[in-house]
């Protein structure tokens, strides 16, 4: 979503302002309420997965839109789509039975060499975008880091034979300020951002995830922030079926128990115009983390929308 130009082209006729402003800030007036299997019956005819325990978290991942949408009128895109969007991640903060204590986030846009946490009380916003107007870099989310937070997710993950790393300095980046400005507007809830791996090797990612998931009973809420679709070269007529196909196999792959989910996940660039919907898998590998999380409970889609025909998804675990 970042880049050295907003002017640099990206298909024909676009520049990348217009791709990220038109099409990744991608949604829709469609709700699923129940996702088709190609290949076998409706997820709805699935076996129910057993209640969480009272208490514990769900896990989501969230599309995070492109740049500072929607604080910011970039004159591009549906403006019925983007509220649509923006109304379900405003709806994100009714998923947990009780309020979280903290946030732990997994946002597309930071990697390092090892899983890095942000360590930082009061962490400052990160404008990782670029060519936008004066007032996308006033944006404001000042929510509270959470040291302890950071410290139990390094235990966690070294416990899981994982090398650890830490930034005090680093801010929340736009994969996390701007969709939680949405579901969390008051910025009252301490939150912790927590790096992908520069390997974006997804079956590191799914056991990161895994490693993290005693977080849920401990009142902090998992989420994933990235794009089920991610190739600003492919706006307009070619990614239209690009994306709807990746987005039918992703979403059949959700739903299902967690062995075989886990399987096609780490198998995840054999599917149908992977490739073309991912040249570079950083926006998927949130999903990764908080499927890894997920541990048993089977996946549901939370959201599901269209934008220049370009198709997007938003999962729930839990």
């Amino acid at each position: 979503m970042t880049g050295d130009s907003s002017d640099e082209k990206q298909g024909p006729g676009l520049t990348r302002r217009q791709a990220i402003g038109a099409g990744v800030l991608a949604a829709s007036t469609v709700a699923v309420a129940q996702v088709v299997s190609r290949t076998g019956p409706q997820a709805d005819e699935a076996p129910k997965p057993a209640e969480a325990p009272p208490g514990r978290m769900p896990v989501v991942f969230v599309p995070h839109g492109g740049g500072p949408w929607p604080f910011v009128d970039l004159g591009m895109g549906d403006r019925a789509e983007l509220d649509d969007l923006a109304a379900y991640l405003r709806s994100v903060r009714t998923l947990p039975k009780t309020p979280p204590r903290a946030l732990l986030v997994v946002s597309a846009h930071w990697e390092e060499r090892v899983p890095t946490v942000m360590t930082s009380a009061n962490p400052p916003i990160l404008y990782d975008y670029y060519g936008f107007p004066p007032e996308s870099y006033r944006i404001t989310w000042p929510a509270p880091g959470e040291p302890r937070l950071a410290a139990r997710v390094r235990e966690l993950l070294q416990g899981a034979g994982f090398e650890t790393g830490t930034d005090a300095q680093r801010g929340f980046d736009h994969g996390t300020f701007v969709p939680l400005k949405l579901t969390y507007p008051d910025a009252d809830v301490p939150t912790v951002q927590l790096s992908l791996l520069e390997s974006l090797d997804p079956a590191e990612h799914l056991a990161l995830g895994r490693a993290l998931a005693p977080l849920r009973d401990e009142g902090v809420l998992i989420i994933g922030s990235g794009m089920t679709f991610h190739n600003l070269r492919a706006f307009g007529a070619p990614g239209r079926e690009i994306s709807r196909a990746f987005d039918a196999w992703l979403t059949e792959s959700a739903v299902l128990a967690s062995a075989e989910r886990d399987q096609r996940l780490t198998a995840w660039a054999r599917a149908p115009q992977a490739r073309a919907a991912h040249p570079r898998e950083e926006h998927l590998l949130p999903l990764m983390v908080v499927a890894g999380a997920a541990g048993e409970d089977r996946g549901t889609v939370a959201w599901n929308g269209t934008f220049m025909g370009l198709r997007l998804s938003a999962f729930q675990f839990g």
